[in-house]
């Protein structure tokens, strides 16, 4: 640059090069790197790079926390699912960490508390308040609740800040978490398969992702989708007794009231978001094909009930996600419509490819959401199409939304008061279905012998017997001597008289070489009813050495209440001087093995402190254990009183969804 003289200017930023006073300037101003770098030689790091991260330590630190309550100190491989998510944080975290750095991005935080997700979660929380008064292991899971949600909202604050510069913090989690655990847990010693789970919603509402009028939105509910992925590998697997899914679907049906409560429930989220529609088509179109199949066939589909409680509860809060519904009134009404349909041909199929029923609600949402952009084309198509005159043309969309509570409304005071909805259901008699047989109803004989079966294992010694005498006449179903005497022996087990007679006329009838063959192949059942014939003289002279023998044969190929039986015998000192270490030692075998019996019998060794062997903290731990195992019994403070088998509502045993 030149003066007016026509000499250089010193500023001039050649001259200087030339004069070698001065390097070039690279970039004005410099670049992020090297302002990071800058900063961090100076010792001043910026609060919008530590903060966020430090703030990403929480979840991992909660989690390692709860690691030290005593359910999950006292069990190491849940111990380890906690300890395990907590170090996947912490990796993931240094990995970001890293990168941040690398990069000189800015990481940020934004508070946006969105209604949708709060009033979703405070209305799932009330359905856990009520449930949980009627079935106490709810409350006992909300720590492990609690862990999850600590979880997503680590992940999800690291998956968002791999992606982008901003977290946006918000319930977000909440309703992911609560509405996965309204319909599925994992056992404890499975329950790294949980963390899992939840996290696999987070990712698939991060990644799965499709353009939606014009704006970028998820396409799966996530808690929808990640119950269907585990729900199909669990299916595939024959895992399901790794979970608590079937008991969960009969358990939510214990409380008086519970159509009332969700439907009360459920009126608070139509009312704010307009799904109403979403819930009062699939109802409807429940209660239209249930009536169908009543009327034409004289028997009942979902068996013991209308429309489950499970389904009642997914068409309120697991269909309804405004975000992966159709946002069309006619689509909304094609989506409701089509998970009633689903639900009620999933049933029937699972049940008949012996499927646990209970998967039902949960294999079609995912394959619904896939079609909600179609079916809000198809609704505008024919609203162009047909245009139909509108009675109140000036009705605005949160007055339709109202109309259709209101129609809601009426369909659920009709379903209530015709006894369509409710715990007093013909289908909950056995003796309905004895009728149904008689008369050759279609599946009649088949689920008559289901409610023996499942009143049976309920330890109703009348169904043991009578299942018994079924399976040696073959009138029913197909003659099985062996079966036929497996159920005389548990009637007689669990204390009915004419049972234990039944077992003496079968052991009298060559039965006992039916049982002898089929132990000695391995099947310890038949052990224990050896056992049993030896230890009350049934058919042979009573030896109760060889009772215990068979006892022990039992207990050792993995019968529970063959344990169960041994313990009793050291106990009491039937035939073998009283040993309260033997029996504690087998009582406790039967317990992990889920014979409720056995663990109310060893809390009430443990509380009354027989044989010195008082602890109240493991006679409180028992009887719990008991009470989640299906014994009502201890379920009450104090003693419970240990009946011979593991009592099970039998909604279980798996009638219904």
């Amino acid at each position: 640059m030149k003066t007016r003289s026509g000499r250089k200017s010193k500023d001039d930023p050649v001259a200087r090069r030339r004069a070698g006073k001065q390097k070039p300037d690279l970039q004005t101003p410099p670049p992020r790197a090297e302002r990071r770098r800058l900063e961090k030689k100076s010792g001043r790091e910026t609060s919008a790079f530590a903060a966020p991260l430090r703030l990403a330590l929480v979840p991992p630190l909660i989690l390692a926390a709860l690691s030290l309550l005593p359910r999950v100190g006292a069990n190491p491989w849940l111990r380890s699912s906690f300890w395990g998510a907590a170090l996947a944080l912490v990796l993931m975290q240094a990995v970001l960490w890293q990168q941040v750095r690398r990069t000189g991005r800015t990481l940020t935080c934004q508070v946006v508390p969105l209604p949708v997700h709060w009033v979703q979660a405070s209305m799932q929380a009330c359905i856990y308040a009520y449930w949980g008064s009627y079935w106490p292991e709810v409350y006992r899971h909300v720590p492990l609740i609690v862990a999850q949600i600590v979880l997503v909202y680590g992940l999800d604050m690291l998956v968002s800040w791999f992606r982008r510069d901003q977290w946006v913090l918000g319930f977000g989690p909440f309703p992911i978490v609560l509405s996965t655990n309204l319909f599925m847990w994992f056992k404890d010693d499975w329950f790294f398969l949980q963390f899992l789970m939840v996290a696999t919603g987070v990712l698939g509402k991060e990644f799965i992702k499709w353009t939606r009028d014009g704006r970028r939105t998820h396409i799966f509910n996530p808690s929808a989708l990640s119950l269907f992925l585990f729900s199909v590998g669990l299916i595939v697997t024959h895992s399901t007794d790794i979970t608590w899914g079937p008991e969960i679907a009969a358990t939510i049906g214990l409380p008086p009231r519970m159509y009332l409560w969700i439907f009360l429930v459920g009126l608070v989220v139509q009312g704010l978001f307009s799904v109403t529609l979403v819930t009062l088509s699939a109802a409807a179109t429940l209660f239209a094909l249930n009536l169908v199949y009543t009327g034409s066939t004289g028997i009942y589909h979902f068996i013991i009930t209308n429309i489950p409680v499970a389904v009642f509860l997914g068409l309120h809060l697991l269909v309804t996600d405004p975000a992966t519904s159709p946002r069309r009134p006619f689509g909304k009404v094609l989506f409701g419509a089509a998970y009633g349909v689903s639900a009620f041909a999933l049933f029937g199929l699972l049940g008949r490819v012996g499927i646990p029923t209970f998967y039902d609600k949960l294999l079609c949402v995912p394959v619904l959401n896939l079609t909600v952009r179609v079916l809000d084309r198809i609704s505008d198509a024919l609203a162009a199409r047909f245009r139909v005159p509108m009675v109140f043309p000036e009705w605005s969309p949160r007055a339709s939304n109202l109309a259709a509570m209101a129609v809601w409304a009426s369909l659920f005071v009709t379903m209530s008061a015709s006894g369509f909805l409710g715990r007093d259901h013909p289908g909950r008699d056995a003796e309905f279905w004895r009728r149904a047989c008689s008369e050759g109803r279609r599946s009649g004989c088949e689920t008559w012998v289901m409610f023996l079966e499942a009143s049976c294992q309920a330890a109703d010694g009348e169904s043991c017997k009578m299942l018994g005498d079924l399976k040696r006449d073959g009138r029913v179903v197909p003659a099985n001597r062996l079966e036929a005497g497996k159920s005389f022996g548990r009637a007689c087990d669990v204390g009915l008289a004419e049972g234990c007679d039944e077992l003496k006329r079968f052991a009298d009838a060559d039965g006992r070489a039916v049982f002898e063959k089929s132990c000695a192949g391995g099947d310890s059942y038949s052990c224990f009813v050896l056992g049993e014939v030896h230890a009350h003289g049934l058919g042979v002279s009573q030896d109760r050495h060889a009772a215990i023998e068979f006892f022990e044969r039992s207990c050792a190929g993995g019968w529970p209440r063959g344990c169960g039986r041994l313990g009793e015998v050291y106990l009491l000192g039937e035939g073998t001087p009283t040993d309260v270490g033997k029996a504690v030692e087998n009582f406790e075998k039967a317990c992990r093995g889920g014979h409720a019996a056995s663990c109310s019998a060893v809390a009430m060794v443990y509380r009354r402190g027989i044989g010195g062997l008082g602890n109240e903290t493991l006679a409180d731990e028992r009887q719990r254990q008991a009470c989640r195992l299906g014994l009502s019994a201890a379920c009450s403070p104090g003693d419970a009183p240990a009946s011979a088998g593991a009592v099970a509502p039998i909604d279980v045993l798996r009638l219904g969804g």
